[in-house]
């Protein structure tokens, strides 16, 4: 993606809103309040690099402030721009108001290629940045939380976290001013691979609905099911690695910058991104074949496809060739408005980004809370629970007169630790969204797509606190 196409992005998602705002009920104006970024912030700031000064560009938009803090992630890439950053901006207003996390809309980003450059020199462009942001208002935990997206992670947040304690020692909840952290500093177990698992939870809310997969020619549960995964990044990896591992899913093809491998009889996820760690690449992986055209490999046929790299990978020019007839958007804005138009005339499902990757974000709520309590979840609960299974499983055996199987009694036993609540308030957060939004596709006969319902459940939701609570 150039600079160029930012502008197409921001505008794809602007068509996309305007599409859900004219099939609502708003008052006069408050549509285009809801459509538009409220804020952005350019920053220039100098670093020393290897004995010289460099300028560094970079950018911090605030969609909506309807509620605080606002939040988003910062990512890392020479393509990044504003356009770009306000168009992620904007998506997580909407993506926070379909799962109910009561955040506001944020994004950043720095143009730069983080690969070229090294830990040492990446920190002291961190810790610049942070800098930066927090002379402005950018960052702080009641105002604007950021969080990892492409080209960072927990390191980078880690940094970002010291810096900004370091800047505000009498803040106690300094800790909350970004999520996706190390454990050490304050993180939540789950947060690592929680895009990629909502993903996982987003299909897996599809397939609850028989009838929804009846409507695409599809029937059964997800295992044996075919699926191509654009991007092995942490969403990509996660997501497939956990449909191939938990559900059965067989990976058949994987498309990378250097190409894609592809072997019909599913692909060893793990294997693959060992692989790419070492090699940089797929290209030469010896467990299938290369394409070196990836992106003809969206046309390929299968069950599921799952962009999961960067925006408008499926255009007006290649949208009637997808074979695919479900389309889950773990990227942000992977298929364009026009794209979106062409998928749904040929009858196909497509999984919303602004849903499908909020996995993230609602487990960055959960670290935040957990940060603002000072308290990991678990700590008070996890005792009384083991004893109320243990409890259980005492009164099965003296009832049946007999032993209770092992696995029954695994599964009583299962802890109440952090990791486990993550992983069942993500499941449950995602679960409801899904209900919410197919509600309003099925029950609505101008809703023609679960895109337009998912939008217009958050601007609904939004609608609300703007015309009750805003002055």
């Amino acid at each position: 993606m150039t600079a160029g196409n930012a502008s197409g992005f921001l505008a794809s998602v602007e068509r996309m809103i305007g599409a859900a705002i004219e099939r609502t009920d708003l008052p006069t104006g408050l549509g285009d309040v809801i459509r538009r970024c409220r804020s952005v912030y350019q920053v220039r700031f100098p670093a020393q690099i290897r004995g010289e000064w460099r300028v560094f560009y970079g950018w911090r938009a605030n969609h909506s402030e309807h509620k605080l803090p606002v939040k988003g992630g910062i990512r890392y890439a020479l393509e990044v721009d504003q356009d770009e950053v306000e168009a992620l901006a904007t998506l997580m207003t909407f993506k926070c108001a379909v799962v109910d996390v009561p955040f506001g809309g944020s994004k950043g980003g720095l143009r730069i290629d983080p690969r070229a450059y090294d830990e040492e020199e990446l920190e002291t462009i961190t810790r610049r940045f942070t800098i930066e942001l927090d002379r402005q208002g950018y960052i702080s935990p009641s105002q604007n939380v950021p969080a990892p997206d492409m080209g960072t992670g927990a390191r980078e947040m880690g940094w970002i976290a010291d810096t900004y304690r370091t800047l505000h020692p009498d803040d106690i909840n300094a800790a909350a001013c970004v999520t996706g952290k190390p454990l050490e500093l304050g993180g939540i177990r789950g947060r690592v691979e929680a895009t990629g698992r909502g993903v996982q939870y987003a299909i897996h809310a599809l397939f609850s609905h028989p009838e929804d997969l009846k409507s695409v020619g599809m029937e059964g549960k997800l295992e044996g099911k075919r699926v191509v995964v654009q991007g092995l990044g942490n969403v990509g990896y996660h997501a497939a690695k956990f449909l191939e591992e938990e559900d059965g899913a067989k990976i058949v093809a994987i498309i990378e910058r250097d190409g894609a491998v592809v072997n019909e009889k599913g692909l060893p996820v793990q294997r693959v991104h060992d692989y790419m760690r070492e090699h940089g690449g797929v290209k030469g992986f010896p467990e299938g074949k290369h394409v070196a055209d990836g992106a003809a490999v969206l046309e390929m046929e299968c069950d599921i496809l799952i962009p999961a790299a960067l925006e408008e990978q499926i255009t007006r020019d290649n949208a009637a060739k997808i074979r695919a007839p479900v389309i889950v958007e773990a990227a942000n804005g992977p298929v364009t408005y026009e794209a979106d138009q062409v998928l749904r005339e040929a009858g196909k499902i497509v999984i919303p980004d602004m849903y499908a990757n909020a996995g993230g974000v609602t487990v960055s709520y959960f670290e935040w809370t957990k940060n603002l309590s000072h308290m990991r979840y678990g700590r008070m609960d996890r005792r009384m629970m083991e004893m109320r299974s243990e409890a259980a499983i005492e009164l099965f055996e003296t009832m049946l007169e007999q032993k209770v199987p092992a696995a029954m009694k695994s599964a009583l036993h299962t802890e109440a630790d952090e990791l486990n609540l993550v992983r069942s308030g993500l499941y449950d957060t995602m679960r409801n969204a899904y209900e919410q939004i197919r509600e309003r596709w099925r029950s609505r006969d101008d809703v023609p797509d679960l895109r337009t319902a998912a939008y217009i459940v958050a601007i609904e939701k939004i609608a609300h606190y703007y015309t009750h609570y805003a002055f």
